[in-house]
C-alpha cells in the first residue's frame, strides 16, 4: 500500500516555520505515543538545531504505559527532555509550564547574567497533522484559543497565544514532509489518522491494521468483537461485520463499513492501549 500526501499548503507551512524558528527559544514537538518516531517530522530537528527541545508523547493514553516510559527514556538518552500528556483530557497538562522552565533553563542563566529579567519564554509548538497541537494549547491556556478539528490540516497559519507572564506560544500549521522515504511510516500514520482519508484505501489499510494485531496483540480482536481468530485480514473484516451488522442486501458482509468502523475503534484506544513503535535499535536507526 503506497502512502503519500502533501498538499500545497504544507510547503507554505514549512517556510513560514523556517522564518518564525528564529524568534523563538524552545520547540515544543508533539509526536503521538503510540508511534513516536513515525510520527516525528525529520524536518524538526533540522529547522530546530540550536534550539531547546520538548517532545511531548501526546495521546499517552491509547499507548501502553510500559512503552511510554520506555520512550522518554529514549529521548533523554537523545539529550531531549520528553514528558506524557493527554490533551485531549487535560492530562499531563498541569506539569507543562514548569517543564517548559525545566527545558530553557539554561537560556533563562543566560539572560540573567545579561540582566535581561522576567523576559517570557517564546515556544513554538510542532508537529504532523492531528496529532493534536491545537488540543494541547486550548488544554494549557484553559481557554479555546485555537481552532481544533478531528481531520488533519486544520491550522492553516501561525497564531500566538500569550499564556502568561513567563510563557508565549506560537502555533504553527502540522506539516508532513513530501515524500515518505519508508513506507512502514506512511502506513503507521494512516493507521493512526494524521493522513487525510480520502487519499487512502481504507480497506486495505484496515487489512493492515487486522495484520498488526494479529501479529503483536493476538486475541484483541477476539475479546472485542466476539470472532473467531481468522489468519487472513479480509476474512477478519468479514467476520467483524457479521458481528456488528454491517451486512448487504442478501446477508453478504460489508466490507468497506466493517473496515471504516474497525479503524474508528482502532484510532479511538476502544480496542486497547497500543503502541506501534517500540524503542528498539533497528526502529531507532
Amino acid at each position: 500500500m503506497q502512502v503519500q500526501w502533501y498538499p500545497g499548503h504544507m510547503t507554505k507551512a514549512k517556510r513560514m516555520m523556517q522564518e518564525n524558528i528564529k524568534l523563538v527559544d524552545l520547540i515544543i514537538e508533539l509526536v503521538d505515543a503510540r508511534a513516536p518516531i513515525s510520527s516525528r517530522n525529520p524536518d524538526i530537528d533540522t529547522l530546530g538545531a540550536g534550539k531547546s527541545r520538548l517532545i511531548l508523547l501526546n495521546k499517552a493514553d491509547l499507548a501502553e504505559e510500559h512503552w511510554n516510559s520506555r520512550w522518554i527514556e529514549h529521548f533523554k538518552e537523545k539529550g531531549i527532555l520528553a514528558v506524557k500528556v493527554n490533551s485531549k483530557k487535560g492530562g499531563g497538562i498541569k506539569s507543562i509550564q514548569g517543564v517548559i522552565q525545566e527545558a530553557c533553563k539554561e537560556k533563562m542563566e543566560r539572560d540573567r547574567k545579561r540582566g535581561i529579567l522576567n523576559r517570557p519564554v517564546r515556544a513554538m509548538v510542532a508537529g504532523i497533522p492531528n496529532v493534536g497541537k491545537s488540543t494541547f494549547i486550548n488544554s494549557l491556556a484553559g481557554k479555546a484559543c485555537t481552532k481544533t478539528g478531528n481531520k488533519p490540516g486544520v491550522t492553516r497559519g501561525k497564531q500566538w497565544i500569550r499564556l502568561n507572564r513567563q510563557v508565549e506560544l506560537l502555533d504553527t500549521p502540522g506539516i508532513l514532509w513530501p515524500k515518505f522515504e519508508d513506507q512502514r511510516i506512511g502506513l503507521c500514520l494512516a493507521m493512526i489518522g494524521s493522513i487525510k482519508e480520502e487519499v487512502l484505501n481504507l480497506e486495505e489499510l484496515a487489512a493492515h491494521a487486522v495484520s498488526f494485531l494479529n501479529r503483536e496483540y493476538p486475541g484483541m480482536l477476539e475479546d472485542k468483537y466476539g470472532t473467531s481468530r481468522c489468519e487472513d485480514p479480509y476474512e477478519a473484516l468479514a467476520a467483524i461485520a457479521q458481528s456488528r451488522n454491517c451486512l448487504l442486501k442478501g446477508g453478504e458482509a460489508d466490507i468497506e463499513k466493517a473496515a471504516l468502523l474497525f479503524l474508528d475503534d482502532f484510532r479511538n484506544g476502544r480496542l486497547g492501549r497500543l503502541t506501534l513503535e517500540r524503542p528498539v535499535k533497528e526502529e531507532i536507526e
